[in-house]
């Protein structure tokens, strides 16, 4: 009885980079042919549905502790590409009797990728969202843009959601530094309409913010009084982080949470299951199984590995 009290009262959130989970048709405002049957990635019906279900596997494994298995109540989702791909991920893939419900963005980026949260009805009712717009500056691409959704959780308070995919590193980490910065200002901008509207709102961003936690984008953003929960995550079986690049493990992914929100973190830790790895054979150890290595399909899950946070409330 007590035990099922505890799991009652646990928010479980997922940050997951879904790494180019592209649908298999053209678009032809977006430069999305390399995900196309007819495309450099030969990116067939097959390979499409393939990559949904273990997705859909990944966030499953998610819902995994101690023997008492329970879905993910929220899971942030960077790289999806448009409404359709989540209706089928939600709809028609092994969630499809998971009962989920989607809310998400349709951005300016250029290769048509967006972020999206996924949510049970029975633990968060959204009462707003909206996208964030980020303005680009003189030399910076479109970019995409945040989704921030508001909703009641099962004690009735509020809880405040960012969804955040920071502009990549491509080009040089330096040189795209101001890009990231100006994601971040958007962020800060966010949180202190939140704090004039309401007193010590319950906040968390969570995102690939392309930036590790020493960065000044991630103390930018904690500067606000915010704490990133996610940092030091590892995992079980090896993962220091959720990105690994050339032999070295990044983390790069973020929940970052208020002090109303972090007060009641539980724990926070990186999903690394046996079947979300490969090993490694130049630098030795464990990386996460992508989709391909290079130009060669591998019929792996993404380049990063789920966060898991878990948030108790009385």
């Amino acid at each position: 009885m007590c035990l099922s009290l505890l799991l009652a009262s646990l928010l479980t959130l997922v940050q997951l980079n879904c790494e180019n989970l592209f649908d298999c048709r053209h678009d032809s405002l977006k430069q999305d042919t390399e995900f196309t049957p007819e495309g450099d990635r030969r990116w067939t019906a097959s390979k499409y549905w393939d990559k949904l279900d273990n997705t859909a596997k990944t966030i499953i494994a998610c819902g995994t502790e101690d023997g008492d298995w329970r879905l993910p109540d929220l899971v942030a989702l960077c790289e999806v590409e448009n409404d359709s791909v989540m209706r089928d991920l939600t709809r028609r893939s092994l969630l499809r009797g998971a009962n989920y419900e989607y809310l998400m963005t349709s951005s300016p980026d250029v290769r048509g990728i967006d972020v999206a949260l996924l949510y049970s009805p029975g633990s968060f009712a959204p009462v707003r969202h909206y996208p964030l717009r980020v303005k680009p500056m003189k030399g910076m691409r479109p970019t995409r843009d945040i989704l921030y959704a508001a909703g009641r959780i099962i004690t009735g308070d509020t809880l405040h959601i960012f969804v955040v995919h920071a502009t990549s590193r491509y080009g040089g980490e330096r040189r795209t530094r101001p890009h990231r910065r100006l994601v971040a200002s958007r962020i800060c901008l966010a949180v202190d309409s939140l704090r004039a509207a309401c007193q010590d709102p319950m906040i968390i961003i969570m995102g690939d913010f392309n930036d590790g936690g020493d960065s000044p984008v991630i103390r930018q953003i904690c500067a606000k009084g915010l704490t990133d929960v996610s940092a030091g995550a590892t995992g079980s079986h090896g993962a220091q982080g959720t990105y690994k690049y050339k032999g070295r493990w990044e983390s790069i992914d973020h929940i970052i949470a208020s002090p109303a929100a972090a007060r009641r973190l539980h724990s926070c830790t990186v999903n690394d299951a046996p079947f979300l790895l490969v090993a490694v054979g130049r630098y030795g150890g464990v990386q996460p199984l992508r989709t391909y290595r290079a130009w060669r399909y591998r019929r792996g899950y993404s380049d990063h590995l789920p966060l898991v946070a878990r948030f108790a409330f009385e």
